[in-house]
């Protein structure tokens, strides 16, 4: 068992029982022309959780952690996005529409794939979701009952919308939530503070938070005994 120095109090886990979960940290929301930019964000606001994110996911690899990847996207013939999702804030640029970077939040498309510094590994999990949370429309709690997994650190963007709607569904299926943040990014930068608070406030009504090197200093002596 580890345990990570995180708000409100310790969390404790074991690589064997706990997944890392990457939130759809795609090419639409996080690059330059992509869905995220076309909105008028900065999405240099996300772009700077790739570095902390890539060692997080270096050392879930090395202590054998399950690690799933989300993509938001929906089918070419958009039958699984509901019209209110498609119509809403009147943007002359909707999901579906034509961009730089291939059709806007399709599958398949450029655009919709994950930034190549966090490219899946043959073996990770990537589940491809229709909505903001992990565990809508998709076999993510199945995945996790069948390989045991009771505690998820979760990381990606954006933190109060997909990564907080996520963090919720798993706290009502009971998965314990560490989220870590600077893993996690938002275009607005106050939500990103508030999401975190609301997460861990009331002895941690959702989760905990920390930050990366809390939870990487904690796996080193976890990490050097796979090498004894």
């Amino acid at each position: 068992m580890t345990s990570v120095s995180a708000e409100p109090y310790e969390f404790d886990l074991d690589p064997a029982t706990t997944a890392l979960v990457v939130i759809d940290m795609q090419r639409d929301f996080l690059q330059p022309g992509g869905f995220g930019e076309l909105l008028g964000n900065d999405v240099s606001l996300l772009a700077r959780v790739v570095a902390p994110l890539q060692r997080v996911l270096a050392a879930a690899r090395e202590t054998g952690m399950l690690v799933i990847h989300t993509r938001e996207g929906h089918r070419p013939d958009l039958a699984d996005c509901p019209p209110a999702k498609l119509t809403r804030g009147r943007a002359e640029t909707t999901i579906g529409s034509s961009g730089p970077k291939g059709r806007i939040l399709i599958r398949g498309e450029d655009g919709h794939d994950i930034v190549p510094e966090l490219r899946p590994i043959p073996g990770e999990v990537v589940l491809d979701k229709p909505g903001k949370g992990a565990f809508y429309a998709t076999d993510m709690e199945a995945v996790l009952r069948n390989r045991s997994i009771t505690h998820l650190v979760v990381t990606g963007v954006t933190t109060e919308v997909c990564v907080h709607t996520t963090v919720r569904e798993a706290n009502d299926r009971g998965f314990e939530c560490l989220v870590l943040s600077d893993c996690c990014g938002s275009y607005f930068p106050e939500f990103h503070e508030v999401g975190l608070r609301m997460i861990a406030a009331q002895g941690g009504i959702f989760g905990w938070v920390a930050a990366s090197e809390d939870l990487l200093s904690a796996l080193i002596p976890a990490t050097a005994d796979l090498g004894a």
